[in-house]
């Protein structure tokens, strides 16, 4: 058995696991509802493709109900987790929790130093153990996505941050 799983009986499985090609039109589906109501910024199914290696999904009766994606940034040991979301019916279950914690987990394994979010729902985060940072500690971020976003200069996502314990 695969650590990621988590089964919950002997009818029901819920999974948590690394994204495959085959995942791509649901993620972006569930990514797109959520930026429709400004809560992540949107992402093409282009784009979602292109970094299908980077997410996770939970599974929940066969149905993806959540996902993340963690993306190395540069050379100087930081991670970014992205795209981080559950599908309304499942908030409130502990979903992007484990989404989070599995981003945390591969971070790890990746020698990461530093794991950070730009999100428009901070609170999640804070809860997740990350701390609040000043976007201009970023700047290799600022100045390889965030410079062409649509919300450039006035973006209302804050950062946060955390440090991985060796």
């Amino acid at each position: 058995m695969c650590s990621a799983c988590i089964y919950v009986d002997k009818f029901f499985k819920i999974m948590l696991r690394k994204a495959d090609i085959n995942d791509a039109k649901s993620i972006y589906s569930l990514v797109s509802y959520w930026a429709e109501r400004r809560v992540v910024l949107e992402r093409s199914l282009n784009y979602v493709y292109e970094h299908i290696r980077d997410y996770w999904v939970f599974v929940y009766r066969g149905k993806i109900v959540g996902a993340s994606s963690l993306h190395v940034v540069g050379w100087n040991g930081l991670g970014e987790i992205k795209s981080l979301v559950v599908d309304r019916k499942y908030h409130k279950k502990g979903i992007g929790k484990a989404l989070v914690n599995v981003c945390i987990e591969e971070a790890v394994k990746l020698k990461v130093k530093s794991v950070f979010a730009l999100t428009f729902v901070p609170s999640f985060f804070k809860k997740c153990g990350f701390r609040k940072i000043n976007k201009s500690k970023l700047p290799q971020k600022i100045w390889s996505d965030c410079i062409n976003c649509v919300y450039f200069p006035h973006c209302k996502e804050e950062a946060l941050i955390l440090r991985i314990k060796k």
